[in-house]
């Protein structure tokens, strides 16, 4: 039934072949009513002198999402929950997933006083500061 429903994301083609979605589809529909705990796309770049977090969390307000640090983590969460109603409504199919979504990422060279955090459009953009690279002092030995 669900296979003659247009615009169907699915590839037919082994150039859209992804492997590691179609597990993630299947263990989806086999626990389906089950909350789980999905991550969210999220890309990281290089600045030079700080990393920039983007992440991909499209649909949530900003008082849906919790950025905590510990002990050289970064946890970025969200919850969005759905809008149940009593009656029932006549779906074919339903693709808008309702759950808990969250990543982490170490941040033992970031300096963590100094993160920056701003949602907009979608996006989480956290900027992470790089720590000032030590340089060790440099002494010279008298010899004895």
């Amino acid at each position: 039934m669900f296979e003659l429903i247009p615009f169907d994301r699915h590839s037919r083609s082994m150039a859209g072949f992804d492997p590691f979605r179609m597990l993630n589809e299947m263990d989806r529909r086999f626990f389906t009513g089950v909350p789980s705990v999905s991550v969210f796309n999220t890309d990281v770049i290089d600045t030079g002198d700080a990393f920039k977090l983007e992440c991909e969390l499209p649909g949530f307000k900003k008082e849906d999402i919790k950025i905590d640090i510990e002990n050289d983590c970064l946890t970025i969460s969200a919850e969005r929950s759905s809008d149940e109603k009593d009656e029932k409504e006549n779906y074919v199919k339903r693709e808008r997933f309702y759950g808990s979504f969250t990543r982490s990422f170490d941040v033992s060279g970031i300096n963590v006083d100094n993160i920056e955090a701003g949602y907009s459009d979608g996006v989480l953009t956290v900027t992470l500061p790089k720590k000032a690279a030590e340089i060790p002092a440099s002494r010279r030995l008298e010899i004895k």
